[in-house]
Order: C-alpha cells, then structure tokens, then sequence
C-alpha cells in the first residue's frame, strides 16, 4: 500500500465529486466527519433542502447518505493503492426503521470488505461484487435506518 490518503484530502474528493460528477451531492452537502481503513463517517442536515412534507428527512437524501458511505471508501482505497478504479453501486436493500427528524449520521464498519474488494479485482482484474452495511443515527444516537449495499468495483 502506498500513503493512507488524509481526512482532509478525502474531504476534498468528496467535494470536487459533487462539483464535477454527482451535482445531487454537492446540493445536500454531505460532510465528512471520519474515515479510515475500517470506519466511516457522514453527516447530512436535516434542512429546506433534505426534507419532505412530513418535515423529516426526504428519501433521496438518505440514499445519498447511504451511497457516499459505501461509496467513498472505495476511492479512499484505490487512493492508497495508487489505483484507479472503476465504481458503482449493484443493489441496495433499505430497512426504514424511525423517521429521520434531525440530522442523520451514515456509519459503515465495513473497509475491510471494500478494501479486500479491490484487492482481489486488482489481482483477478476483474469486477467484485461485496455487500456492505451502512446504518443511519439520528440525533440521539439511534438508529433509523439500515442499508445493505452491493458495491461493485473494478481496478482498471
């Protein structure tokens, strides 16, 4: 492995991702708050711009949520690598559990899987598909929501 990219240059990925790739995530403006070969963090506002009529958090923006967990570390490991990496998402399964009325932290335990996903795609040089889990916490520290995320990677 080459140098663990920072917290910092990640949080930069993450915008330069919503500037030029994904606008839906430079408009919710998600934030980075952790990442590191095992753990991930990401806040969303509850916001004009995330709620629906009910005044909790609108669908799309839990989904963003959800994606950006799974999906970053991904780069983070094709960064450390010195790969480039080609990224999707296959499936995803949403269990919704309480109704997101305050801003919503996105968690995932699950680098060792991503990372184990392009290791192999960069020995087999071939797609790899991995389920991953990403739980969603309100303000108070429970869980609202539970994603199973099929990523899907390829090292090109």
């Amino acid at each position: 492995m080459l140098n663990k990219p920072t917290l910092k240059y990640m949080k930069w990925k993450l915008f330069l991702l919503g500037l030029f790739k994904i606008p839906l995530v430079r408009y919710i403006r998600p934030r980075l708050l952790h990442i590191d070969d095992d753990d991930i963090s990401i806040q969303i506002k509850l916001r004009k711009r995330t709620k629906n009529h009910l005044n909790s958090m609108y669908f799309g923006a839990l989904a963003v949520g959800a994606d950006i967990a799974g999906g970053l570390h991904a780069f983070y490991f094709s960064e450390s690598l010195g790969e480039k990496i080609s990224f999707a998402f296959k499936g995803m399964n949403a269990n919704f559990i309480k109704r997101a009325e305050s801003d919503i932290i996105f968690k995932s335990s699950e680098g060792k899987l991503i990372q184990n996903a392009v290791l192999n795609s960069q020995k087999t040089k071939k797609r790899v598909n991995q389920n991953i889990k990403v739980k969603a916490f309100n303000s108070k520290n429970e869980v609202i929501a539970e994603f199973i995320m099929i990523v899907s990677v390829k090292v090109v």
